[in-house]
């Protein structure tokens, strides 16, 4: 088996590249893209030999694995990065409940929350950061601005 593999390094390193990406893959889902390049790598070096621009010695292939690998990596970081930044979730909050304005039934301030009670639910009212405010009355209308779950961060009207 030795044998066969040093006889035929082209397929060996072909045969490599797509287990590396297999593993990427099958393994990882493309949570890692190093074995990723890796195989790209190594197919492209199993290219080489087999279309004769590369000796097949195990130096001559090793050498080209980590030069293709560190090619392809250079080629593919961003355009991959872009891919997986575009489908990152808007941070930008989207709710019926903001802008939903009320009065205050307790005082609240930047280290004290009231609660107010909305569609049977109780709900924890902080102060949100955008307040100029560090206290906030009984009695004062207010709207909610942000919101977490249960909790509306609110500031004055």
């Amino acid at each position: 088996m030795i044998d066969y593999i040093h006889a035929h390094q082209s397929s060996f390193w072909i045969a490599l590249g797509f287990l590396l990406l297999a593993a990427e893959v099958l393994l990882f889902g493309f949570s890692t893209i190093i074995f990723l390049f890796a195989g790209v790598g190594a197919v492209a070096t199993g290219l080489l030999m087999m279309a004769g621009v590369l000796p097949q010695t195990w130096i001559a292939g090793a050498a080209s694995f980590g030069i293709t690998t560190g090619v392809v990596s250079v080629l593919l970081w961003m355009p991959l990065r872009k891919l997986q930044d575009s489908s990152a979730p808007s941070t930008k909050q989207s709710s019926d409940l903001i802008g939903y304005g009320f009065v205050l039934q307790q005082d609240i301030s930047l280290t004290q929350t009231g609660r107010h009670r909305y569609s049977g639910v109780d709900w924890k009212v902080e102060l949100d950061t955008s307040e100029t405010a560090t206290t906030l009355p009984a009695g004062r209308r207010v709207s909610v601005v942000t919101l977490d779950a249960g909790v509306f961060r609110v500031k004055s009207v």
